[in-house]
């Protein structure tokens, strides 16, 4: 290749606008006012192939970043501060070392003839196949030939788009996680988001994983800049008035049904009667609901933790779960996706065959080491080990909801999830975000960054080590005492 002189590589700059303290942008853009150096450009050529215009229509960042690129703007303003973060919902205690000694095990004994082994079966190892089927299935009817081993739920609800297409429409809960929300774009089909508190626009939040996607499928028109939302989608309401589960009846027909439960980032976990409701609805409607479980685990009451618990169900679903925030795999990286077979497209085809082929082009299965962890997690004592991780944070949960109920809020979820939901009405959500960080330093989650319906409230995560909870506790009280 011959040498580029410098004198044809610029420096590709961007001049953020001023931050805005308005919560009606799903993100306020950046403060800094300084240019931000990204990657050198060859003005000299460029190719012919154009730019993908779904991807065009993403907006902003991914809530996350966003928090981070924040957090680190307060460091450098306060650099001596002990700066706690509750917002992110990753884990922090170790994983229980009889899941890391199996893995531990595995990964040497990929050092020996006897015991080395490439390429494993896309779809995951029978035995954890197997384990997962009788562990979590046991008495519903689900085969371990219906499980599909991955790197994860996140990854799995992006192939499930690949799956559907772009030509399908899109229900989805709003609040909701923003890796859901994401999917709704890159495809040209129509999206209904589930609203889950009234308001006007969203962002990304756990609706982002299922909402950016569906931007990148190409399933949505583009962003609306005063309603703050994209074209082509609906949002299903669910807020405290409706137990934050949305009124089937005013909500439009649509192929596929994004729901979460227990949810992210309310903690609301839909009951027994509910869940029927939502399965009838997909049946009148010829709808294939996606029921994302990750955190069924963590549920106390009588709720189910699987879709198919409710009769019919195994006809009209997939779920899709993880052992990210079971077991501490938010690193390590192991999910499934149960596709029953039962389940079939308008034509009759299996769409777990479809599934399969998916997989099978985009896939070479989850690390052997991975369900080394994975088998290791649904032996006896990994399942007692796990229980005891769920605990712990629970128990954090238990903290922070008292803490903000002592102090006058209205406060849900906990019960069944590692998040609480506060809520400050008739304020913004960035801006409870940033009084919060800029008084006590602690990072939390703007709830509109979770979808509209979650403007005027904040998400508070149970992830993080007890003295660092119990802190977080000393300084809410202080702000709002």
């Amino acid at each position: 290749m011959a040498a580029i002189s410098s004198s044809t590589i610029v420096n590709h700059i961007i001049s953020p606008p001023p931050l805005s303290s308005s919560s009606s942008a799903f993100f306020a853009p950046s403060p800094i006012t300084s240019r931000i150096r990204l990657f050198p450009v060859i003005h000299a050529h460029t190719t012919k192939v154009s730019r993908n215009a779904n991807m065009a229509k993403l907006q902003a960042g991914y809530l996350f970043p966003e928090i981070g690129r924040r957090k680190g703007i307060h460091l450098q303003k306060y650099p001596d501060a002990k700066v706690i973060s509750l917002g992110i919902g990753d884990t922090t205690e170790p994983i229980p070392e009889v899941i890391t000694s199996a893995m531990a095990k595995r990964a040497h004994t990929l050092s020996t003839l006897e015991g080395y082994s490439g390429y494993g079966a896309e779809q995951g190892e029978k035995k954890l196949r197997a384990a997962i089927a009788s562990t979590y299935y046991g008495s519903l009817g689900i085969e371990d030939s219906d499980i599909f081993v991955s790197d994860g739920a996140k990854c799995d609800i992006s192939r499930l788009q690949m799956l559907f297409g772009s030509d399908v429409t899109m229900a989805v809960q709003d609040p909701s996680y923003p890796c859901n929300r994401s999917m709704f774009t890159c495809r040209s089909s129509e999206s209904v988001a589930m609203k889950t508190n009234g308001g006007s626009g969203w962002r990304n939040g756990e609706m982002k994983a299922y909402v950016d996607s569906s931007v990148m499928m190409g399933q949505t028109g583009l962003f609306e800049k005063g309603a703050e939302k994209y074209g082509k989608i609906e949002y299903m309401r669910c807020n405290p008035e409706n137990g934050f589960f949305p009124d089937l009846s005013a909500v439009a027909k649509t192929d596929i049904i994004f729901f979460c439960s227990p949810n992210n980032p309310t903690g609301a976990a839909a009951t027994r009667e509910q869940l029927t409701q939502l399965v009838q609805f997909a049946k009148d409607n010829g709808s294939i609901i996606v029921y994302d479980s990750a955190y069924a685990m963590y549920i106390s009451d009588d709720s189910p933790r699987s879709i198919f618990e409710i009769p019919g169900a195994k006809e009209v679903a997939i779920e899709t779960a993880s052992f990210s925030k079971y077991a501490g795999f938010t690193g390590v990286r192991l999910g499934w996706t149960v596709v029953p077979k039962d389940l079939l497209f308008s034509d009759g085809f299996p769409v777990a065959k479809d599934f399969n082929r998916i997989v099978c082009t985009c896939f070479n299965g989850a690390s052997n080491i991975s369900q080394a962890g994975g088998l290791a997690c649904l032996s006896p004592e990994g399942l007692q080990a796990m229980g005891e991780v769920v605990g712990f944070y629970k128990e954090n949960t238990n903290i922070i909801v008292d803490t903000f109920k002592s102090l006058g809020f209205n406060v849900y979820g906990g019960t069944n999830a590692p998040y609480v939901w506060v809520h400050f009405p008739g304020r913004s959500s960035w801006d409870v975000f940033s009084e919060i960080l800029e008084k006590t330093h602690i990072v939390t989650t703007p709830g509109s960054g979770f979808g509209p319906g979650g403007e005027g409230f904040v998400r508070v995560s149970a992830f993080g080590h007890r003295e660092n909870v119990l802190e977080a506790c000393r300084r809410f009280k202080q702000l709002y005492k």
